[in-house]
């Protein structure tokens, strides 16, 4: 399928709990803005700039041209030691982590913000609540010159977006999470506003996916789980990137930019 123009692909931003987070949730969709021309960048909010996940993230981003990691640096909720000198994301005020996502969200300048959903995905990971509550204050508190004045320039994207997994779409993949004892949390398909065919790009999401090698060598995490399962049963998994408009400029036309074309 040839890319579209970059004039219909708008540029995008993503807020993620984790390193791995960016491929699983919505590595095809940045792919895809990222052939087509437009500007991709992540923010991950949690493990060390020196950690070996790190460097994992940059083979990754490199991988879906989303550019050099953007780390917040705070601990992961399960791996104290993921930032030794620094508190678990979910102990650090909200306002900080709001005001950390808002300089990120002025200096790249995205039309489009993506980030966890309200449940924090299917797990209910606390890294993951915690950065969806982060990302929508610093939605809103970005475009407002007087918030976080320290941050940069007011920026204001024009839709923020909640990567989800709809109660119809679970198919395999719920009955392999709760096989490893994990939680599985989807939401009810009227809530999902965009469903994105990635198929075009499913080598780049995988290899993306897979480039999380201390992830993918272990036996619970998705990485893990999807490296192990026949590719037809993977790509049927990973194939389609749901997502849930949270938020939008305020405008009076009520337009709204669209991940998709």
């Amino acid at each position: 399928m040839p890319p579209a123009s970059s004039a219909s692909r708008p540029s995008l931003l993503g807020v993620f709990g984790h390193p791995d987070d960016e491929s699983l949730l919505a590595g095809g969709v940045l792919a895809q803005h990222a052939a087509a021309g437009a500007a991709t960048a992540v923010v991950t909010a949690t493990w060390a700039p020196d950690s070996h996940r790190a460097g994992e993230l940059a083979d990754a981003l490199d991988i879906l041209g989303a550019g050099r990691p953007r780390m917040l640096g705070f601990a992961d909720a399960r791996i104290p030691d993921s930032a030794p000198d620094r508190p678990r994301l979910c102990d650090a005020p909200l306002e900080e982590v709001a005001g950390l996502i808002v300089e990120h969200i002025r200096a790249v300048r995205p039309q489009v913000v993506v980030t966890h959903d309200a449940y924090g995905q299917l797990t209910g990971h606390p890294d993951h609540l915690r950065t969806h509550h982060g990302t929508l204050l610093a939605f809103h508190a970005a475009g407002l010159e007087h918030l976080y004045p320290q941050a940069g320039a007011p920026w204001q994207p024009d839709a923020l977006y909640a990567a989800t997994h709809p109660d119809s779409g679970l198919g395999e993949l719920g009955v392999l999470l709760t096989r490893v004892g994990k939680k599985v949390l989807s939401v009810p398909d009227e809530h999902v506003t965009e469903a994105v065919d990635v198929s075009d790009c499913l080598d780049q999401k995988l290899a993306a996916i897979l480039a999380h090698r201390s992830e993918a060598a272990r036996e619970r995490p998705l990485p893990g789980i999807l490296s192990r399962l026949p590719a037809a049963e993977r790509e049927s998994i990973i194939a389609t990137e749901c997502f849930t408009l949270l938020g939008r400029r305020p405008a009076p036309d009520g337009a709204v930019l669209r991940l998709s074309r």
